[in-house]
């Protein structure tokens, strides 16, 4: 019996001496590094063991950077859309923008306005061209190219825009609604060229000739009307008992004009940017090539034609609705009929 308990003392000896090197070499790996644990070799306990105080630290630093992540297709969207101070020209490079504060004030260039400069520079350029083209016209040429073009353009503001909306005096008023019909074309324009920037998808510059339009129409009221008018307008010829309501509904209102005005150019030309971009990564998100061919080519293609006319459309919406208001300010027709209502009560 006894016999039997030192031969069973001597195997339980022989076990724990094979397994001891394996515990210590377990011990060992749970020290290393996690994505080199599969990769290490297990000899012993003190080559696995050696590295460890090296691969420490670096647990603590170098892990994020061993896996970037991907950038995501709403950043890329975002980025394209919205205003900043780098001009990619992906594959060949960036421009790095200057920034400029003054007085805390941020004044930095963007693309977005270089995008205007470039608008501006190119107005002059083919308003110059056109109309030294016009000087050395006689009256037995007729205008070819893009002077026929530009004069066809200029045609349609004035006579079923500025005239059939604003009437008498509409003359004093057509210089700015070509300005600013020409400048928000050729921004839609330029913005559906690679590599440009859709400079009224920027809110700041909608609201900007927005603003232009208000301080236009309310200098319309004053001069056809006078303060006097003017402020009786306000009151919408209602009964001095209403007055308390109608006046502040009417000041409201002169500002509801320009906001809407300003909300409109600037949501659809951003909004056509992100349907088309949307469009194009729908097959890189779902990483098939049956859908780039059979949904996000022909419909990006569909929307980006679709886009030359919204380019159009909307440069032709905003002067018309600046015409129109122009035209409703300065009328004449209204205020006879409000002044006698006002001297009948």
């Amino acid at each position: 019996m006894k016999r039997v308990n030192v031969i069973q003392a001597k195997a339980f000896l022989k076990v724990v001496a094979l397994l001891a090197p394996l515990l210590l070499n377990a011990n060992g790996l749970a020290f290393a590094l996690p994505e080199n644990a599969s990769g290490v070799p297990q000899k012993t306990a003190t080559a696995v063991a050696a590295p460890a105080p090296v691969a420490s630290p670096a647990v603590a630093v170098p892990a994020p950077a061993a896996a970037p992540e991907e950038e995501k297709a709403g950043d890329v969207i975002m980025h394209h859309i919205l205003d900043n101070n780098v001009f990619a020209f992906e594959p060949f490079g960036s421009v790095n923008l200057p920034r400029i504060v003054v007085g805390g004030f941020d004044i930095s260039i963007t693309k977005h306005v270089v995008m205007l400069w470039v608008v501006s520079a190119i107005l002059l350029v083919v308003f110059s061209v056109v109309g030294s083209k016009y000087k050395k016209m006689t009256p037995r040429t007729a205008p070819k190219g893009l002077v026929n073009a530009m004069e066809a353009l200029v045609e349609f503001i004035r006579t079923d825009v500025a005239k059939a909306n604003i009437g008498v005096g509409y003359e004093k008023y057509l210089v700015y609604l070509l300005t600013v019909f020409f400048f928000i074309l050729l921004c839609n324009l330029l913005g559906l060229v690679p590599y440009g920037a859709t400079a009224t998808g920027n809110i700041n510059v909608t609201l900007t000739l927005a603003t232009f339009t208000f301080f236009i129409t309310q200098v319309a009221a004053l001069k056809a009307h006078g303060v006097k008018g003017y402020l009786a307008h306000l009151t919408g010829g209602t009964h001095p008992a209403l007055w308390i309501i109608m006046i502040p509904i009417e000041f409201i209102g002169l500002f509801t004009k320009p906001v809407a005005l300003t909300i409109r150019l600037f949501a659809n030309m951003t909004a056509g940017h992100i349907v088309i971009l949307s469009l194009i990564f729908i097959s890189f998100i779902l990483k098939s090539y049956i859908v780039a061919v059979a949904m996000s080519v022909p419909f990006s293609i569909f929307i980006y034609l679709l886009e030359l006319f919204v380019a159009f459309l909307q440069a032709f919406i905003f002067t018309m609705l600046s015409a129109l208001f122009i035209g409703l300010a300065s009328a004449h027709e209204g205020h006879e009929e409000h002044e006698a209502g006002v001297a009948h009560h």
